[in-house]
């Protein structure tokens, strides 16, 4: 099923939560998984040292709206572009991405320049994270 095709259900909102990269502090993922979870959408919880195709791959195979990544490692300038790249590549560039993490404010504007369309600092609430969510997932028509 296409992205497309589920954002027109009224299914809940699928997420994959993922940690790309060699970073293994997943606290921040688990509590944003737990809310986005506790908000009634599906997360699927890929894990930590999750590569760009696995996460792809895991996006694809669990036909989700909506893809998140945590990232404090400071690789987020070569995994992120990647899995936007993957996505592309296998049809699925219209699956929205965003991320969390410790991300300098220029790497998130050339982030967002190459397609992630919400980052999420520290202090970020949970509460913007949900509403970004469900908005990333199912535009208004």
């Amino acid at each position: 099923m296409t992205q497309s095709k589920r954002a027109s259900r009224s299914a809940p909102i699928r997420v994959l939560i993922a940690k790309p990269g060699l970073d293994g502090h997943d606290r921040g993922a688990k509590v944003v998984a737990r809310a986005l979870r506790d908000s009634g959408m599906e997360v699927i919880y890929a894990g930590l040292r999750q590569t760009p195709e696995e996460i792809v791959r895991a996006a694809l195979e669990e036909d989700v709206d909506l893809i998140g990544l945590s990232i404090l490692s400071g690789a987020h300038m070569a995994l992120i572009p990647r899995v936007l790249g993957l996505l592309k590549k296998n049809k699925a560039g219209a699956i929205p991405v965003f991320a969390g993490g410790i991300i300098p404010d220029e790497d998130a504007r050339r982030l967002r320049s190459a397609g992630v369309r919400a980052i999420f600092g520290p202090g970020a609430s949970l509460e913007e994270i949900v509403t970004t969510a469900r908005k990333l997932a199912r535009p208004a028509a």
